[in-house]
């Protein structure tokens, strides 16, 4: 499998690592940024790595694209990729929380056979609350906290930054709490959000709590922040690498 990069940042790098190991499990060869300088540094990391100037000069190329870019990327350049027939793994899953943008993807997708996949991202137990879905959840809701610093503020104190449902968290914090986006589609149900900036925690952290059919479920993440961006957790971009390894895997474990 070929595969290609939109977003040359925090994620890409860690999975490009991955790549140059020989651990990735695919063909990761393109690379495209707004930045080329980024897109030319992973590049140079990849035997016969190349960088494409235009999106669009990656989809001849490639089976399945990743994009690791904004949520600005995936209105914008996921229907192009998916008009191709391409895979995408869409990391800013905050996106996929806009109905009428996720319907129109996944219309596109279907109407040209190519697949939209969502990693777990920085959360464990979305496999069972995905299973847990297939009965009623009751309730579902989910307690982010993380240093002041990288929610892009400065305080001594714990301070509440937002409290209500998911599809508003996402709107207020794009680029910070991608979680909530996981697990309201694992939900099938929009869950209710509490952002707290801590100055007392070093790691992100989420306290995942769902009620429902199944019984109930608490989970709790404490991550380690990406050295390269602090508002990126580690496990995020391990998700989307366990995701590439599992597409050429003869044994499937989890839903």
């Amino acid at each position: 499998m070929k595969v290609g990069i939109l977003g040359c940042g925090a994620i890409a790098n860690i999975i490009t690592n991955f790549a140059a190991e020989g651990k990735l499990g695919v063909d990761l060869k393109f690379f495209y940024d707004r930045d080329m300088e980024r897109a030319e540094n992973l590049a140079s990391q990849i035997d016969d790595g190349t960088v494409l100037l235009n999106i669009e000069d990656m989809l001849d190329k490639v089976d399945l694209v990743i994009e690791a870019a904004s949520p600005q990327a995936v209105r914008e350049v996921v229907p192009t990729v998916l008009e191709s027939g391409v895979d995408m793994i869409v990391m800013s899953v905050g996106a996929l929380l806009d109905g009428e943008l996720r319907q129109k993807l996944e219309k596109i997708a279907e109407e040209n056979g190519a697949r939209i996949y969502a990693p777990s991202g920085a959360i464990v137990g979305i496999d069972g609350i995905k299973a847990a879905s297939i009965g009623r959840i009751e309730s579902a809701s989910l307690v982010t906290r993380k240093p002041p610093r990288s929610l892009g503020i400065s305080t001594d104190e714990e301070k509440v930054l937002y409290e209500g449902k998911a599809g508003d968290a996402v709107r207020k914090f794009p680029m910070n709490i991608n979680v909530a986006a996981t697990l309201s589609l694992a939900c099938g149900r929009e869950v209710d959000v509490k952002i707290i900036a801590d100055p007392k925690v070093d790691r992100n952290m989420h306290e995942v709590h769902v009620v429902g059919e199944f019984g109930e479920m608490k989970t709790i993440t404490k991550n380690m922040r990406c050295s390269m961006n602090p508002k990126t957790s580690v496990l995020a971009a391990y998700a989307a690498i366990k995701l590439l390894k599992s597409l050429n895997e003869t044994l499937h474990v989890g839903t």
